[in-house]
């Protein structure tokens, strides 16, 4: 079973090939996804990385989180699932 990890306090200009190199060293990436701002397309200073086995993406959390890459500690925890709307149909018309 795979693991989405959540890795934050990324500098602006880390990369994703720098992310996936990281993780590697635990296990199989599937994928690595750094989030930039819609309209400047700048990094928003996170990202995520799926890894394939789970208990590779827990040994990775467990070491790479507070260690240092280009000079910032990284936060690695576990991806918590996207929150659903709590759109209810009910907004009122803008005017």
């Amino acid at each position: 079973m795979s693991l989405n990890i959540y890795v934050g306090n990324l500098s602006f200009d880390t990369q994703e090939h720098e992310l996936r190199e990281l993780f590697a060293a635990y296990g199989t990436v599937q994928s690595v996804h750094i989030i930039s701002d819609q309209f400047t397309g700048r990094s928003r200073g996170f990202g995520f990385v799926e890894m394939a086995e789970r208990d590779a993406g827990m040994k990775a959390i467990q070491e790479l989180d507070s260690t240092q890459l280009r000079g910032r500690p990284l936060k690695v925890n576990e991806a918590r699932p996207p929150k659903q709307s709590r759109d209810r149909g009910q907004r009122r018309p803008r005017y």
